[in-house]
């Protein structure tokens, strides 16, 4: 934007200069044709101005407040599958069980992070943090993927598809603690067939739940974001014909106004 200004600016400051020596050089106060043709750059630059203005607009707020939480609600995704793969890791794997924890547990900070939080005290601080969070919405004492999300709501119904999200996870997250009480108790049987199967009231049928709210809030911003960008190119383009066909006519009056005065010269 600051380029084509500067363009306007010295393209008006040329049309400027010739009306000037027109007058000088022949005697004339205006060229007409200068004039209009000067006329036209004006409008020129008032209808790129706008157009490149309003499309940047669109597109700036596009990013933040619509592509920013997709980029943060992409990546809780990727992280999430990535953590309940270690969940199975942890059940199939007994003599990495403690790795597989600590990377469940590293995962689950980058979605919902708690300072100090260990498996042990994740369900009690998420519930905590998260309770206080829905009593007071500028209270957000956790941090990662989700609350980068719930700091950028924007769009209608997007902060309630964001919370049934969280309370989709902290399920998810009850369930684990399950499966390790199970392992803890020698029921690996009856561990695995909560943790992997797929029936109602099961981890996966949880977890299934708890992606179909995060594609929920997703598709809300990416929608926007999609909405954004077309609007702006639309207003950039919109005005695109107008703005080149008034510098077309800005050089044909340039034209007809220097052609009496050269023809002074035959």
């Amino acid at each position: 934007l600051a380029a084509v200004l500067v363009l306007a600016a010295l393209l008006l400051a040329a049309l400027g200069v010739l009306q000037w020596y027109l007058a000088r050089r022949f005697r004339r106060i205006l060229n007409p044709g200068v004039l209009a043709a000067g006329v036209c750059a004006l409008l020129a630059v008032l209808l790129g101005g706008q157009a490149l203005s309003a499309s940047a607009d669109r597109l700036h707020g596009a990013r933040r407040d619509a592509f920013d939480s997709v980029v943060a609600l992409s990546r809780a995704r990727a992280i999430a599958y990535d953590a309940n793969a270690d969940e199975s890791r942890y059940l199939l794997d007994p003599e990495r069980r403690e790795q597989y924890a600590q990377a469940f547990l590293a995962k689950s900070q980058q979605l919902y992070g708690m300072k100090g939080a260990s498996l042990d005290s994740y369900d009690f601080g998420l519930a905590t943090t998260w309770k206080e969070y829905r009593a007071d919405h500028h209270t957000l004492d956790f941090g990662g993927e989700f609350a980068r999300e719930l700091a950028n709501l924007t769009f209608p119904g997007e902060r309630a598809a964001a919370e049934r999200t969280v309370d989709a996870y902290a399920v998810y997250q009850r369930d684990d603690r399950r499966i390790r009480a199970l392992v803890a108790q020698g029921k690996e049987g009856e561990a695995v067939a909560f943790c992997m199967g797929w029936e109602p009231g099961t981890s996966n049928a949880h977890f299934g739940a708890w992606m179909t709210a995060l594609d929920q809030v997703t598709d809300i911003n990416r929608r926007h974001f999609t909405a954004a960008v077309r609007a702006g190119r639309f207003e950039a383009t919109g005005l695109l014909p107008w703005t080149c066909g008034l510098l077309l006519g800005a050089g044909a009056l340039i034209l007809l106004g220097l052609r009496p005065r050269l023809a002074e010269f035959r």
